[in-house]
């Protein structure tokens, strides 16, 4: 587990999980560039943020591609998610970074509610802090639109970047 600049990390901080051996894909299909920012001096960089307690146990935080930046500080969407998902009127949730001038991102959720129900977009930020989530990581941009999830129901936040900032990440 590394940080940004391949160094490990400390026990219970969050890094990037990377993987070295034998089995291991040597290349993406005809895509040289993603084959180059996925594997770097024989080592497999997973995408995939983690952290490893004192006993060794691995804890998945987040994807790398998900995570948000704010005026420097990081925001795990999951974390946000998982509180948003424990309110009775909403039936899924996904958290992305919206572009802000200052802060670089924000976080932006795109709630869809449970058939019938109506929420305004105070409700779900009041729900965050009455939940104990950090200020800075309270949504400060809410939709209320379709989650669009695939077959196997894993949320399809690239849909959602393209159709509200216009881009994948």
């Amino acid at each position: 587990v590394v940080d940004d600049n391949g160094n490990d990390v400390a026990p219970n901080e969050v890094g990037e999980l990377i993987f070295k051996g034998p089995r291991l894909m040597k290349e993406y299909y005809k895509n040289p560039e993603a084959t180059a920012n996925t594997i770097k001096n024989g080592w497999l960089y997973t995408g995939d943020l983690v952290r490893i307690d004192e006993e060794g146990y691995l804890y998945i935080a987040d994807r790398k591609k998900d995570l948000i930046i704010r005026g420097g500080e990081n925001i795990f969407p999951v974390e946000i998610e998982d509180v948003l998902h424990r309110h009775p009127k909403i039936d899924d949730v996904a958290v992305i970074g919206y572009p802000h001038e200052r802060l670089v991102e924000i976080a932006m959720a795109v709630v869809q509610l449970k058939p019938g129900e109506t929420m305004t977009e105070q409700e779900v930020i009041d729900f965050c802090k009455e939940a104990g989530l950090a200020k800075y990581k309270w949504p400060e941009k809410v939709v209320f639109d379709q989650v669009p999830r695939n077959p196997t129901g894993k949320l399809q936040k690239t849909i959602l970047r393209e159709k509200y900032i216009g881009k994948k990440k």
